[in-house]
């Protein structure tokens, strides 16, 4: 973050100061008192069940050395009526002056945002890989991108960084616009538009729109970035008067992929190619579709500057957010794929097209329930099971929102009452070469399961 006094975020945010208005900020900002840093600013929210306000001394512990809340705490506190504009304000202005700082210095700060129904949070983790063979980059941690996270990865950033790379997430019609009037982005990439959060969006075109809104809040002369092989985004073209660049296995795409093969653990292998040349490209992750994910980082980080050769290296040292695709052996001799942090119909056909490309005996989809599917639910919930059953030989059906899975994937279905219920299943019946996919929506918490079993 870039060094401010709590009377200095009074004056950008249109607040007053309780306590020393000479308290300087310079780390981040964070909202929960426990994860305050030395220099730090805690952000204090008042909800139904705790408050914030509560927790100052703590974060004062922990080093943090203003609050910025709605209401004095003991420590220094930068008095506002809602938190979050307040918060959001401080973010946009942080941004604002690092980009106009950026033409006095080499490189200067390049905001990159990302969308798309599924696949958001690993090709961020790929795009900040990349870019950050260029120079310094923040990226959002995990999958921190709403109303509140975006502006906590904004406030990151600071003087010596290059790259911000900013994930966006949408749960309405217009929460992708807000998020782009608080930083418009340089580079704007549209992943797909599928059917996650399709029960609040009502239909598909609707999430299409909320997705274009990326492309629209981009900053002038910014460089859309788009799936070529989703017609949908490549229509989103028509939303911008700037260059256009698009990605994935589509001849015609400007970063294509080439020569997709799959090793033993399910890992792809493939050849970038551009107009200019290619490069060939190990990820070292399970799953075909994370080939498509790399291309669109690619892509990204080509739109700035960063040559395709960077590429190989980046991607093979790459790490993954927590509980996407994560391949490990069981101490039973099983291998165990935990892709449980969320989940919608699409992301769980990807998941189970890597559990049939893993070698091993017998595959196992231990599945859970797909969230904010709306009238189209039980649809979509039998649907999958009928594509489980044919990539593998069990599919443990855990809850009873997930019942129609069960019946989706008829004799191969295994219903089991909740998650105690299916880790009791796993552990009496696992064999030393099963393999065991592991996935469901966040509210279903299988990350449970997977934890049970490691």
């Amino acid at each position: 973050m870039i060094p401010l006094t709590a009377g200095g975020i009074a004056a950008v945010v249109g607040g007053t100061v309780s306590g020393d208005a000479a308290a300087e900020v310079r780390a981040p900002a964070v909202l929960d008192s426990r994860a305050a840093e030395p220099g730090g600013l805690f952000v204090a929210f008042a909800g139904e069940h705790t408050d914030g306000h509560d927790h100052a001394a703590a974060a004062g512990a922990a080093g943090a050395t203003v609050v910025l809340g709605t209401r004095p705490t003991a420590l220094p506190t930068v008095v506002v009526p809602d938190a979050r504009a307040a918060l959001q304000a401080l973010a946009a202005h942080a941004v604002a002056r690092l980009r106009a700082e950026r033409d006095g210095r080499p490189g200067g700060l390049t905001v990159v945002a990302l969308t798309g129904s599924q696949g958001k949070t690993s090709t961020k983790d790929l795009t900040a890989a990349v870019l950050a063979t260029a120079g310094p980059t923040v990226a959002t941690a995990g999958s921190l991108n709403n109303e509140l996270g975006v502006p906590l990865t904004m406030l990151r950033a600071d003087r010596n960084t290059r790259f911000l790379v900013l994930e966006m997430g949408a749960r309405r019609v217009g929460d992708i616009a807000a998020l782009t009037g608080l930083v418009a982005p340089d580079v704007a990439v549209v992943l797909n538009v599928g059917q996650a959060h399709l029960g609040e969006f009502g239909s598909r075109a609707a999430i299409a729109r909320t997705k274009g809104e990326l492309v629209r809040g981009l900053a002038p002369g910014g460089t859309a970035v788009l799936n070529a092989d989703d017609p949908r985004v490549v229509a989103m073209r028509a939303l911008t008067d700037g260059p256009v660049r698009t990605f994935g296995r589509a001849g015609h795409a400007d970063v294509a992929v080439r020569g997709l093969a799959l090793d033993p653990l399910g890992q792809p292998s493939f050849t970038l190619r551009t107009a200019d040349g290619s490069a060939p490209v190990a990820l070292p992750f399970t799953g075909a579709h994370l080939a498509l994910n790399a291309s669109a980082a690619v892509a990204a980080a080509l739109a700035v500057g960063v040559p395709l050769d960077a590429a190989p290296a980046a991607l093979a040292g790459a790490a993954l957010s927590k509980w996407r695709m994560e391949l490990r052996g069981l101490a039973c001799g099983a291998r165990l794929l935990n892709d449980s942090y969320n989940a919608n119909p699409d992301s769980t056909r990807a998941a189970l097209d890597a559990l049939a490309a893993v070698a091993g005996g017998r595959r196992i989809a231990v599945l859970g329930e797909m969230l904010e599917l709306g009238a189209e639910s039980v649809a979509e919930h039998r649907a999958v099971g009928e594509y489980a059953a044919a990539r593998a030989d069990v599919v443990a059906v855990v809850g009873a929102g997930a019942l129609p899975i069960a019946a989706g994937a008829g004799a191969r279905a295994v219903p089991l009452a909740d998650r105690a219920a299916a880790v009791t299943w796993l552990r009496a019946r696992l064999r030393p070469d099963d393999v065991i996919l592991v996935k469901g929506s966040r509210g279903a918490r299988l990350n449970e399961v997977a934890a049970a079993l490691a």
